[in-house]
């Protein structure tokens, strides 16, 4: 059977008739229900050996501001989240610096590792071992070796497709020079996740230089994937942000209709058990995103910045579900791990994340199909 959204034309369907039916689409699934994570953010390293033209938070290995963080660092930062309330803690990190900077490689030697990998999943072991928090990794591309030393300390794994467009890896363009980036090579992670059964968090960054057909293909591959393996917890829909001190200082920002129409598009193409996100911090505009068909405001830190975009400021979280709620939604807190993976434990999990997983819920009051309330 074909799927109901195979005869829409995307781009010359109207905004409302799109908005309309994704809104449908969502409720139908989560309801009046918009979640967020509460977490604290660990910039591991901030040396990348990609160079996107329109990232800030990438410093080059000269700069006095490149950093590999140690562990105490690491561990002051969990145990500050973990005072605030936080439940899970996200590592940030630049992509693989030690393959092509002799700098990162002696960063990391002196710490002593040979790889950022090898580093980041004993940090993560350090957090299980010393909070209570639950690490999620955002570490780019990754081999299946990388996966499976990884998954036993990480609740949870994200990476984001961003797009599949090859073009945009050509000289003078986002991706140009940037080995993560081609987009076979995302799609892979994609896959081998699903292989491996990590709940995993993907998504699209809007509005670097890719055309509207070549975001519904996006969407399509990740939908794709998880039908195959049935592993995406979230899919996440950022849209650029102009920064001073970036390649792509002057592009355009993605206009508002624009973002609603990609937004209720990939609530229309995706499972409707994918959790539908995108960033409150990166628009005054977000209570449109709900109309649109969003059901999740990603993750939220009242401790650390955004640090991929430290120039927006987390929103407060009493005054998120203020404007939540005078759209008609209520705001709940949520885990790393959704409550359709926490229910399939044996298949995502391992015991000891999985056991840590049902304690933090059961403390919190959360059960498996109900949310902690924000107070």
């Amino acid at each position: 059977m074909q799927p109901s959204y195979a005869k829409i034309d995307f781009k010359a369907e109207s905004l409302t008739t799109l908005m309309v039916q994704a809104a449908r689409i969502r409720d139908g699934h989560w309801g009046k229900t918009v979640t967020y994570s509460r977490k604290v953010f660990v910039p591991l390293t901030n040396m990348c050996r990609d160079t996107c033209a329109y990232c800030t938070f990438v410093k080059h290995p000269e700069s006095p501001e490149a950093t590999i963080l140690r562990p105490e660092q690491v561990l002051r930062i969990a145990r500050e989240g973990q005072e605030k309330g936080c439940k899970e803690l996200l590592f940030s990190l630049g992509e693989k610096p030690e393959q092509r900077y002799i700098q990162a490689r002696r960063a990391l030697q002196v710490l002593g590792y040979e790889r950022m990998t090898d580093y980041l999943r004993d940090m993560c072991a350090l957090v299980l071992r010393e909070t209570t928090l639950l690490p999620h990794v955002n570490a780019g591309t990754l081999s299946d070796e990388e996966i499976d030393i990884l998954r036993p300390v990480s609740a949870s794994m994200g990476m984001m497709l961003e797009t599949i467009s090859r073009r945009l890896t050509k000289k003078g363009q986002a991706h140009f020079a940037c080995p993560d980036k081609v987009p076979v090579q995302r799609l892979r992670t994609l896959r081998r996740a699903g292989e491996k059964s990590v709940p995993f968090t993907t998504g699209l960054l809007i509005g670097i230089g890719e055309t509207f057909e070549e975001r519904v293909e996006a969407l399509h591959a990740i939908n794709a994937s998880h039908r195959e393996y049935g592993h995406l917890q979230e899919v996440i829909i950022q849209n650029f942000q102009r920064k001073p001190d970036i390649e792509m200082a002057n592009h355009p920002e993605p206009a508002l209709d624009d973002m609603l129409r990609t937004i209720a598009v990939a609530r229309i193409i995706l499972d409707p058990a994918i959790s539908l996100q995108a960033p409150p911090n990166l628009s005054e505009r977000h209570i449109d995103y709900l109309q649109a068909g969003i059901n999740d405001w990603g993750g939220i830190s009242p401790v650390t910045i955004d640090f991929i975009n430290p120039q927006h400021a987390w929103p407060q979280i009493e005054m998120l579900a203020k404007s939540s709620a005078s759209a008609g939604f209520e705001l709940q807190e949520r885990l790393t791990v959704y409550p359709a993976f926490q229910r399939q434990r044996e298949t995502f999990l391992n015991k000891d994340l999985a056991d840590r997983v049902s304690n933090i819920a059961r403390a919190d009051g959360l059960a498996r199909d109900q949310r902690v309330k924000v107070a």
